[in-house]
């Protein structure tokens, strides 16, 4: 998917920031409780309620605020602090971790209790995730490490979803589920910690005096204006939408085709995450941030393929390969958009920005699963994956024939920044 520039002694050169080499260790161990907690939160559900629905009602639930208040929260992150405001959101998740783990441990626990703790976390998440995206300049010195930081937070991410259920898996077994929301609330500390010690050099964000309703309506004809961010966020919400929900389908292939049970799906997700730590240490030992442009546009012709090939497929070790095929090109796609996103916004509209990444990266989600879970009672599990997969391909074709408009637009950006002296010798950086 890419060219030249792959280099292992590339992918951990954004470590050598104090700053962020303090928050990547705070979140690597902050994630792993994070997904130890949906893991045990998802257990937790089915055993009090044996019901599908509520097993997808609380996931709504957690999931749909960022769909609502990304746009707000985006304002938030360009006004304030973005440090205060992450060790702020941490202590609040850390606080729904607490109060759920009182009441797993106390055998208090009802599901009403679940579902406004996950309103509760859902609305944390819809602040946290566009400061935290805003937030990662300011901890780069060296600005041409902010694509390898943002690929190194992604592989974080992705190792913590290998580790995390596997361990949630062994706790849950042992000790029952508050355990793990216990652990989860105190791995907050640790990212906590971090964010305390940092000593910030970077300048704080611009802040705007303006009111909230003109600063998102700002922030919304910026994105609609600037042709590269546009097109980016709509491939990323069409693939969201389309193909990101392939995953909730996963039990009914298990089941009905590979007549397999939960050791099985185990291993197809952890394929699927494989996939995506792969994809992301690709791009954290990239050097440079040229040649993104076709890289999305392959990566999600890659993802669009593996879908469709996977829902026609019978054999269980072939499916796995292209299960890994598609959490590799989800995480390039997804990844790569959001380092080209970085790298071409304004400072000043940065938190909104990425709350709108944010709208279309997560916020989709919840739409597309229960479009998936109506399509897949309608035309069945297969056909739906096939039809999500040629959505994701034929989005992969437009991006592709519109990168010569996006490349006009951003080679002067790229001059303007110094990226690379490259854009005027005639070398294709898109």
């Amino acid at each position: 998917m890419g060219n030249s520039d792959f280099s292992f002694n590339n992918i951990f050169r954004a470590l050598q920031n104090k700053n962020f080499r303090l928050f990547f260790i705070g979140q690597n161990i902050s994630l792993t409780g994070t997904w130890m907690q949906q893991v045990a939160l998802s257990w937790l559900v089915y055993r009090l309620t044996h019901s599908a629905f509520l097993l997808g009602a609380v996931g709504f639930a957690g999931q749909i605020p960022t769909f609502l208040i990304a746009p707000i929260a985006g304002v938030v992150a360009d006004r304030y602090n973005r440090r205060r405001l992450l060790i702020l959101t941490q202590t609040l998740a850390m606080l729904q971790a607490g109060v759920l783990a009182a009441l797993v441990l106390s055998q208090r626990i009802e599901i009403w209790h679940v579902i406004v703790l996950s309103v509760f976390i859902g609305i944390v998440n819809a602040f946290d995730m566009p400061v935290r995206q805003a937030f990662t300049i300011e901890m780069i010195e060296k600005k041409e490490n902010l694509s390898n930081a943002i690929a190194l937070n992604s592989s974080m991410v992705n190792l913590a979803r290998l580790t995390g259920p596997a361990v949630a898996g062994i706790l849950i077994a042992l000790f029952g589920e508050g355990l793990c929301f216990f652990l989860n609330a105190a791995s907050y500390v640790a990212v906590i910690i971090s964010l305390l010690l940092m000593k910030m050099a970077a300048p704080a964000p611009i802040r705007s005096r303006g009111r909230i309703l003109s600063d998102l309506k700002e922030g919304f004809f910026y994105v609609n204006g600037f042709i590269p961010i546009r097109y980016i966020l709509l491939l990323v919400a069409l693939v969201s939408f389309m193909g990101v929900p392939y995953q909730i389908l996963m039990p009914v292939f298990v089941t009905d085709i590979f007549h397999q049970g939960p050791q099985t799906l185990g291993f197809l997700m952890g394929m699927a995450g494989a996939g995506a730590l792969t994809g992301a240490i690709y791009l954290a030992s990239r050097k440079t941030v040229l040649g993104l442009g076709r890289i999305i546009a392959r990566a999600t012709g890659v993802f669009g393929l593996a879908l469709v090939l996977f829902s026609w497929s019978h054999v269980l070790w072939s499916s796995m390969i292209l299960v890994f095929m598609a959490g590799l090109g989800m995480m390039v796609q997804m990844a790569a958009s959001n380092i080209i996103l970085q790298t071409v916004v304004e400072e000043n509209k940065r938190g909104r920005v990425m709350s709108f990444y944010a709208m279309a990266f997560m916020g989709t989600v919840p739409f597309g699963s229960l479009f998936a879970g109506m399509m897949a009672a309608r035309i069945g599990a297969p056909m739906t994956l096939t039809v999500g997969g040629i959505f994701c391909l034929a989005g992969a074709v437009f991006f592709w024939r519109k990168l010569p408009a996006i490349r006009s637009v951003i080679r002067p950006v790229y001059m303007e920044k110094g990226i690379i002296a490259e854009a005027t010798t005639g070398v294709n950086y898109k």
